[in-house]
């Protein structure tokens, strides 16, 4: 028992990892693609900004501390008044002129809190907080987007696969055939000059073993880039099946697609932030208030200063700044414009998009059907060829056509394949929902 137990780890290390399913691919990708990073830190962005604008709401408060030393005389006098060591002495016209040099260590704190800043705090805030929806919906595109390129991708990996293994197939049956016709030969009822066209086609067969191989090797790698993995990763792909065909109602899934699209979500909410750009824009035609304080101290040394303070309202009103707020009144209520305008278009394209994947989903479904049986007629059709070939009732001709016909079947039926499962994926993508890796069907 313990032998066998010891024995466990080593014999799953020989096993190689598991299979790489569909669902762990968009996983993965989820969790490592680079675009996934880049879409969180423009939400984390977004986010900050909505605090930077909250901050118009709190005090601001700022501390000051240097040291100076001059004997200019508008500073000498003004720092010993600060420093509370002013004399009659001081106001000798000789003093005043000609003042020795001064040292002044200055400690200073002030405070200002606004109290009415025409809205645009207000407007600031929420255009911040609709901005930051918005980057998380990018987010949500951005899933969604690289779930129909692992999709895609995967699928590539998949059909390449398929590719190789009926180029191999038609390597063996190339072969055969090419015995028979050497046989025939020997037996002097076939011509060398169609043992050289057997011989013609084994090496096609063989060359299209060479293309798959290197077509596999890129579909690879493009997976790999896709899910973050290293580009030479040679984890074994999992066979993601067929996935079982679906009635698609085109009414029902563009309200579906309206309803759950995070691109109409996130339009809308660029929508409104535009409109509290414009409240924003419009605050600079109000005017400010404020209340400010401070306190500081005054010495020649950094000790034992002298200390005073100073509270007061302020109110500024900008009259007339070039027609530079009104010009950005303007603009703010032109964006609003433009993304209204960009809603209405979106909803239209939305409409179209799932339109347009629905079209494509049912000719792909009927396409894998037809080549499906397309292919079967062609394996049978070789079959009775090959047959009469031996028995010597068919020429070479119809055995290489008959290859042929097999060949181009096959081709035929892998991109059906892959194309099915890519407008499955995309369909899936118009109408806005998460279960693009969902179960499948052999």
């Amino acid at each position: 028992m313990l032998l066998l137990i010891l024995a466990m780890p080593a014999a799953a290390a020989a096993q190689g990892p598991a299979p790489l399913t569909l669902d762990e691919a968009v996983r993965l990708a989820l969790e490592r693609n680079p675009s996934m990073h880049a879409a969180r830190a423009a939400s984390d962005e977004a986010a900050a900004r909505v605090t930077q604008a909250r901050a118009g709401y709190l005090p601001r408060v700022d501390v000051m501390e240097g040291w100076q030393r001059s004997n200019q005389p508008v500073f000498v006098f003004g720092s010993l008044l600060g420093q509370r060591r002013f004399t009659a002495a001081d106001f000798a016209l000789g003093a005043l002129n000609h003042p020795s040099a001064l040292s002044n260590h200055r400690t200073a704190i002030f405070v200002e809190q606004p109290l009415f800043d025409g809205g645009r705090t207000k407007a600031a805030t929420r255009a911040a907080r609709l901005g930051a929806g918005a980057a998380d919906l990018d987010e949500t595109i951005a899933a969604a987007n690289l779930r129909l390129e692992v999709v895609t991708a995967f699928g590539r990996v998949a059909a390449s696969r398929a590719t190789r293994a009926a180029a191999e197939a038609g390597v063996d049956t190339a072969r055969e055939d090419l015995r028979t016709a050497e046989a025939r030969r020997d037996a002097g009822t076939e011509t060398e000059a169609n043992v050289l066209a057997f011989r013609v086609r084994l090496a096609e067969a063989e060359a299209r073993i060479v293309r798959a191989g290197q077509d596999a090797s890129v579909a690879r790698a493009t997976l790999n880039a896709t899910i973050g993995a290293p580009l030479d990763e040679e984890r074994p792909v999992a066979d993601s099946g067929v996935a079982a065909p679906r009635e698609v109602d085109a009414a029902a899934l563009e309200a579906k697609a309206v309803a759950s699209r995070p691109e109409l979500a996130q339009a809308a909410a660029r929508r409104d932030q535009s409109r509290a750009a414009q409240m924003a824009a419009r605050s600079g035609l109000l005017p400010q208030v404020a209340v400010q304080a401070g306190a500081e101290t005054n010495s020649d040394t950094v000790w034992n200063g002298a200390s005073s303070w100073s509270a007061g309202v302020q109110v500024r009103w900008n009259l007339f700044a070039g027609g530079g707020n009104m010009a950005r009144v303007r603009e703010a209520a032109a964006a609003a414009r433009r993304r209204d305008a960009e809603y209405e278009g979106l909803e239209t394209a939305l409409r179209l998009e799932v339109r347009t994947a629905t079209a494509a989903y049912r000719s792909a479904l009927a396409r894998e059907a037809a080549e499906r049986r397309i292919v079967e007629q062609a394996r049978e059709s070789q079959r009775m060829v090959r047959d009469r070939y031996e028995a010597g009732l068919s020429q070479a001709a119809d055995v290489l056509r008959a290859a042929e016909l097999v060949a181009q079947a096959e081709a035929a039926r892998t991109a059906a394949l892959m194309d099915l499962q890519v407008t499955a994926a995309a369909l899936d993508r118009a109408v806005g929902s998460r279960q693009q890796a969902a179960g499948s069907k052999q």
